[in-house]
């Protein structure tokens, strides 16, 4: 397990970053947060770059900043690699010299640097100029030298923001492999929580400089949904439940793919790519996409119908409209949020406790990756 302690002050005239907070780096953990919620602010700060900062940061039991000691380790001495928005490569350079460059600073080197090309899918651009690539290609340039420096820590400032869809899918893609295969623990700061729902095994989350919450990526997706609901002005991100589920069925022959939950099952349109048996697939239902039955669906074009009990009814105020609610629903075990009117609540006499159907329609369940 590795654990990065924050007990830090950032002040400037306009904003106050203030964290106290052990961040448990198992895998990849995701930093999210509107514009100017000090999300860049504290990847800076643990990589040393921020020099007005007071408390103590510590990685991995080594102590990296301590005002009350006097103690700051330099940036170049945390073992903390950062990959900025913008790549920040030497244009005169080929993307070999580029990457050489950062091999270089390493004085122990343990990783080979073909295999470094390899594994970010560089071998036939190494001795192309940086600039003549792509904004995805030099992405994966950045992240091959963050690398190459052999960090304890790999620090990713939303490094999508500037890329096209099919760029941001592989890059995504090449980041979970790039953990996976070196056991990096990586830090992801990104404004979508879409992208960090796909890759991320927990979540920090930051308004105005504060921490709100941090836990389970999928957990901490829907306590999202209730704090959009109590401060409407955040309004993070659409209320929606946020899966993990096993593949059961990659095609059942009619151009869906099937995910077991338990004993029922949710059906997708079919996806592109290798998939196996069992293995996980991370997906999004939105709220606004489902709805509720008292009684199961007969005769009906929206395939997913999914039997559950209401746990919980909360008024909505994601809109400037107060005419409607969330409403909470237990289907084996899974949570399911659900976005209607309170004309719909009324209607059908919905109470906590009381069994429902849900059903949604097989391109209500999104993922991003694919």
């Amino acid at each position: 397990m590795t654990i990065l302690s924050l007990n830090i002050n950032l002040r400037y005239k306009t904003f106050d970053l203030k964290i106290n907070q052990a961040l448990d780096l198992t895998g990849i953990t995701g930093v999210f947060g509107r514009s100017g919620s000090g999300k860049s602010t504290l990847l800076r700060a643990i990589a040393g770059l921020e020099k007005k900062i007071t408390g103590s940061i510590v990685f991995h039991e080594k102590i990296l900043i301590d005002t009350t000691q006097n103690l700051c380790v330099k940036p170049e001495k945390r073992n903390i690699s950062l990959v900025f928005q913008d790549s920040r490569l030497f244009g005169h350079l080929t993307v070999r010299d580029n990457l050489k460059y950062a091999a270089k600073r390493c004085v122990n080197s343990q990783l080979n640097f073909a295999d470094i090309l390899t594994l970010t899918e560089l071998d036939d651009l190494a001795d192309a100029s940086v600039n003549d690539l792509s904004s995805g290609q030099k992405q994966r340039v950045a992240l091959a030298r963050a690398l190459l420096t052999e960090p304890k820590l790999l620090l990713l400032d939303e490094p999508l923001s500037a890329l096209d869809q099919v760029s941001k899918t592989k890059l995504l893609n090449l980041i979970v492999k790039i953990q996976q295969q070196l056991k990096l623990p990586i830090l992801y700061v990104s404004h979508s929580v879409d992208e960090l729902q796909q890759v991320c095994d927990s979540m920090l989350i930051l308004s105005q400089g504060k921490v709100i919450n941090y836990g389970n990526i999928h957990h901490t997706i829907h306590q999202l949904n209730f704090i959009s609901n109590s401060l409407p002005s955040e309004h993070l991100i659409h209320q929606q439940t946020s899966l993990s589920l096993p593949i059961t069925n990659t095609d059942n022959g009619q151009g869906l793919m099937v995910l077991a939950l338990v004993e029922q099952e949710i059906l997708l349109p079919r996806l592109p790519g290798e998939f196996t048996h069992n293995q996980q697939l991370r997906c999004f239902i939105l709220a606004s996409d489902i709805s509720i039955c008292l009684s199961e669906p007969q005769n009906s074009t929206i395939v997913n119908h999914l039997s559950g009990t209401i746990n919980a009814i909360e008024s909505s105020s994601i809109d400037e409209s107060t005419h409607s609610v969330l409403v909470t629903v237990v289907c084996s075990g899974q949570e399911f949020f659900v976005h209607i009117s309170t004309y719909s609540q009324l209607k059908l006499a919905l109470c906590i406790n009381k069994p429902v159907y849900l059903q949604f329609k097989a391109g209500a369940v999104r993922t991003y990756l694919y």
